[in-house]
């Protein structure tokens, strides 16, 4: 048996004698390792936090594309370096990666130790409104919430920060969770589980909030992919937008021009009211005094009435002396009545004149206003076209005024056609009593020149007879007359106030025009290119977002070149209970060639 083993140990030991010399052989004839090339280096960064977003361990997946097999050198301050393609040994000279590569893709592992991520990241938590730690949430039931913010690490390269799109990815157990609400992400079905996802553009920093009821709480790992935003977009076709942003834009410049045809048109109504209102209060103080003096017109009508009665009873009964003055005072008062009444009669005539001119002047005013018919829909396409909310309130406020005042006056338009009539047929008719009046006054003096009263008394008493009798007739029409004059003036009163209140709205009308006028040319002025603004802010918005033109650069080292790809897979620390760790199989020594030669022997 002894001799047996010996012999063995023997042949196996001439074997290893046999190949060393070969060995040699061989090793003396190496040469040095070529070098070698590569079309694109690829990274992907994997980095480990706390559960509340704290870095903890960072290692970096490297990956050539190789075209010519040989030596590669690559750069980063790594900790510790691993081959993951075959077991080669990798040189490492302080930042100096030196390997040899033969296969087509060449995998290294680099592990890092403090460089930060382009982005800070912060989580925290609260249990029914309460702040709480990750570790005391475990097992926990409630109202969870959960807050993600994702911030600009100035500490880094901000080529990631401003290049990169990053994705979050929540896995939540159906089990534990329900009600899950995430205003600013997507709740999809994955199996079983909830899927929550929320993204972050290019150069933005984003802040989400997921809120759900749990039960005996535990939470998987919270993903962060960030990737190159690499993706072209295209300008979207606006042709028929375009078409519809002009009109609209010609619909603005129309309304704009009517705006201005309105405002001309409300500034000759106003200058039409102010007429009116200077003609109606001359009316006014006329017709005002007219009716104070009328009562004394009155009396006095009646005080000679009373004396023609008087001379014609004591005439008829023959009883007294004819006193002759009395009809000089007689021809007098008829005299000055008849005067008074012409003066009034002009004062009417002149009014009629102004009134007529007030009155064409409104009526030219009011017929100026443009009659357009703006529907209700037009009126909210102006809305809706962006233009100042303010603007187009004027704008629809004094269009319905203005249409307001031109139907208002359609109506009353008949009324103010009489005035001028009725003025004239009044002032007809004191022209008409003055003159009677006159002619009173003449026969009663030609016939003081003429009468002898001894032999004409009976003549006397009958042309007495006949005035007192005209001139009866005469005052009962100068009462109806005068009473007729108090109640025009009374409502008169009303009328020339309201033809105040025309002449202020009007007056503010006008200046509330004018500035709508420059808020509508300011208006059509903006919108004149309409067109030529949207595609200059479509322009803009994917000039913003789209990245296809990022060339990338290495994130570890920017002494490496012909970089293809970096990203970043970044995972937090799961939160759940602890579990009693199963002890593992101590893992067998791998024997080396010579060993397992001896077990053979042994």
């Amino acid at each position: 048996m002894r001799f047996k083993r010996a012999t063995a140990m023997f042949t196996a030991f001439l074997l290893v004698l046999t190949t060393v010399p070969v060995s040699a052989e061989e090793n003396g004839k190496t040469e040095p390792a070529t070098k070698g090339s590569y079309s694109k280096k690829h990274e992907v960064v994997y980095t480990t936090l706390d559960a509340t977003g704290d870095q903890e361990e960072m290692y970096v997946v490297n990956n050539f594309t190789i075209d010519e097999p040989g030596e590669i050198v690559d750069y980063g301050p790594y900790t510790s370096v691993q081959n993951l393609t075959d077991v080669t040994e990798i040189e490492q000279q302080n930042e100096k990666i030196e390997l040899t590569a033969k296969e087509e893709e060449y995998y290294y592992q680099g592990n890092l130790e403090g460089k930060p991520l382009p982005w800070n990241i912060n989580v925290s938590y609260q249990l029914d409104g309460e702040a709480m730690k990750p570790e005391e949430l475990v097992g926990k039931d409630g109202k969870l919430k959960v807050s993600i913010d994702t911030i600009k690490n100035e500490g880094a390269d901000e080529s990631f920060f401003n290049n990169y799109l990053m994705q979050i990815t929540m896995k939540l157990d159906s089990m534990i969770y329900e009600n899950i609400q995430a205003p600013e992400g997507t709740v999809a079905n994955a199996g079983k589980d909830r899927q929550v996802t929320f993204t972050v553009m290019p150069e933005k920093e984003g802040s989400f909030t997921l809120t759900a009821d749990v039960t005996d709480l535990e939470m998987e790992s919270i993903e962060f992919a960030a990737i190159p935003s690499s993706m072209s977009i295209d300008a979207p076709d606006i042709g028929g937008m375009k078409n519809d942003m002009g009109s609209l834009t010609n619909a603005t410049a129309e309304i704009n021009n009517g705006v201005g045809e309105l405002k001309n048109g409300i500034a000759e109504l106003n200058d039409g009211a102010a007429s009116l209102y200077d003609g109606s209060e001359q009316y006014n103080n006329g017709i005002q005094g007219l009716s104070n003096g009328s009562s004394e017109l009155v009396e006095g009508s009646a005080s000679i009435k009373n004396a023609l009665q008087q001379m014609n009873e004591a005439v008829a009964s023959g009883s007294g002396e004819v006193n002759v003055s009395d009809f000089a005072n007689m021809e007098e008062g008829l005299s000055q009545l008849a005067g008074g009444l012409s003066e009034v009669e002009k004062g009417l005539t002149n009014l009629k004149e102004q009134y007529g001119q007030a009155h064409q002047a409104l009526s030219q005013s009011i017929e100026a206003i443009p009659q357009y018919e703006i529907t209700e829909q037009e009126i909210q396409a102006l809305h809706e076209s962006g233009a100042n909310p303010e603007v187009v309130n004027k704008l629809v406020e004094t269009y319905e005024a203005a249409q307001t005042a031109k139907g208002t006056y359609a109506n009353v338009k008949e009324a103010y056609q009489a005035v001028g009539p009725a003025l004239e047929q009044s002032a007809g008719s004191l022209n008409e009593m003055s003159t009677n009046l006159n002619t009173m006054a003449d026969q009663i003096g030609s016939s003081m020149e003429n009468m002898d009263i001894g032999e004409s008394v009976k003549q006397l008493q009958e042309g007495l007879q006949s005035l007192s009798s005209k001139y009866g007739e005469f005052h009962s029409g100068l009462k109806e007359y005068t009473s007729g004059v108090d109640r025009l003036a009374g409502s008169y009163a009303d009328i020339h106030s309201g033809i105040g209140s025309l002449t202020n709205g009007t007056a503010e009308l006008e200046n509330g025009a004018a500035e709508l006028h420059d808020g509508t040319s300011q208006l059509a002025a903006n919108t004149s290119d309409l067109p030529g603004q949207m595609d200059s802010e479509i322009e803009q918005m994917v000039e913003e977002y789209d990245k296809s033109d990022f060339e990338p650069t290495s994130f570890v080292s920017e002494k490496n070149k012909k970089i293809g790809s970096v990203q970043f897979v970044i995972k937090t620390e799961s939160i759940k209970k602890d579990e009693e760790q199963e002890e593992a199989p101590e893992k067998e020594e791998e024997k080396s060639f010579w060993d397992r030669l001896l077990d053979l022997f042994r």
